[in-house]
């Protein structure tokens, strides 16, 4: 009976490991070549902010007129993660010497990767030190994580990965956290579809938003 109890246990474990898979920064090479390539093609002025994060970054095109003469870069790819994120900081967030780092990661790990919110503070702490190994008097933007439409199942994890992010910018003068969580939210606490371009990216509605938030944080 023990056999197959552990048996059981050792099955179990491999198939939520498959479930489970890894993210590979890898897959991403093309795509920062092609961020190098523009860089040495018309170099980025220095000095400014430094956006970086998956694809709801990636698909802010406009971050010109939200945050003009701050010299915004968008360097968001994809539906990436933090451990990809992280990979890639030494070739598209420190190059540019920001004063100001964006990022906005995270809801990718726990519905794709199915990471933890542990995990997700843990990743956040190793971006922060990429950053700060590099650059340690630029200051670190932490956008939270939001439940869009898809994602209704995960709001318990959500919340808990933003209150430890929240909780590590806190303790820091070089960090700072965005809560836009609520934002994405109608009166009656669902997702409101009227900011949702599909059932997981904000459209531009919801972009005037984040960008009203995080200008008062940039502004202190």
């Amino acid at each position: 009976m023990l056999f197959r109890l552990i048996a059981f246990a050792v099955a179990f474990l491999a198939v939520a490991r498959l479930w489970a898979v890894d993210p590979d920064a890898t897959r991403w090479e093309k795509t920062i070549e092609r961020f190098e390539l523009q860089d040495k093609k018309s170099p980025p002025k220095e000095g400014g902010i430094v956006f970086t994060g998956s694809s709801s970054i990636a698909l802010w095109k406009d971050l010109e007129k939200h945050f003009p003469k701050m010299n915004p870069i968008n360097r968001g790819f994809g539906g990436s993660s933090l451990p990809e994120v992280n990979a890639f900081v030494e070739r598209i967030v420190t190059p540019y010497k920001p004063h100001t780092v964006v990022l906005f990661c995270g809801g990718n790990d726990m519905a794709i990767y199915k990471r933890k919110p542990e995990q997700l503070h843990e990743d956040f702490k190793t971006f922060v030190a990429k950053v700060h190994a590099k650059l340690p008097e630029t200051k670190i933007v932490y956008l939270s994580i939001h439940t869009a439409p898809s994602r209704v199942n995960l709001k318990e994890s959500t919340l808990e990965a933003n209150r430890l992010i929240a909780k590590e910018c806190a303790g820091n003068a070089k960090l700072r956290f965005v809560d836009i969580h609520d934002l994405m939210l109608g009166s009656d606490g669902k997702p409101n579809p009227e900011l949702y371009r599909d059932a997981l990216h904000p459209n531009e509605k919801a972009y005037e938003m984040w960008a009203e938030k995080l200008r008062r944080s940039l502004e202190k």
